[in-house]
């Protein structure tokens, strides 16, 4: 992979990120922090995760040559919460893949996880993540008694998550 490949896989993942906002916006306010399907985490949780850990850890991690522990505690207790932390994540994940060239893709990047692999590899980890989890939280909005969105109506994201012309 280089940085054009990159920019690529970046596109997309800008517009699966889109698909996952508008997710949790159909999250209904009271059961944002319920765990609705045993065994999973909550949708607060999962966020927190998905967003922080996966989307801008990894991001920053591939940036940085360093991927740090994953397990943040945010304190989410609204749906506005929620989307505002979301979005602050995507921004600053953002930000950091615009820092990410041939060299840092090349490069190893260490994790918490006692390993170590390419950025490449980071980059294509954190898409599979962001999948898994948003299909994690497609089942949650199911059973919180709602009709997710189609997983890829990119053309109805918001503004910037879009498909590009």
């Amino acid at each position: 992979m280089n940085k054009s490949t990159l920019n690529a896989i970046w596109d997309q993942t800008r517009q699966k990120y889109g698909v996952y906002l508008r997710l949790l916006e159909a999250l209904p306010e009271d059961k944002i922090n319920e765990h609705l399907i045993p065994g999973m985490r909550t949708a607060a949780e999962l966020v927190a995760h998905t967003s922080g850990g996966i989307v801008q850890g990894f991001a920053e991690g591939v940036a940085r040559g360093e991927i740090e522990d994953d397990q943040r505690k945010v304190d989410i207790r609204s749906r506005d919460d929620l989307l505002a932390y979301a979005r602050d994540c995507w921004k600053a994940a953002d930000d950091a893949i615009a820092k990410v060239g041939d060299d840092e893709l090349a490069r190893m990047v260490k994790t918490p996880w006692n390993m170590s692999f390419p950025g490449t590899v980071a980059i294509h980890t954190m898409n599979d993540e962001l999948v898994h989890h948003r299909g994690q939280l497609y089942a949650y909005v199911r059973a919180a008694g709602v009709e997710p969105p189609f997983v890829w109506s990119y053309g109805e994201n918001a503004p910037g998550f879009g498909p590009k012309a």
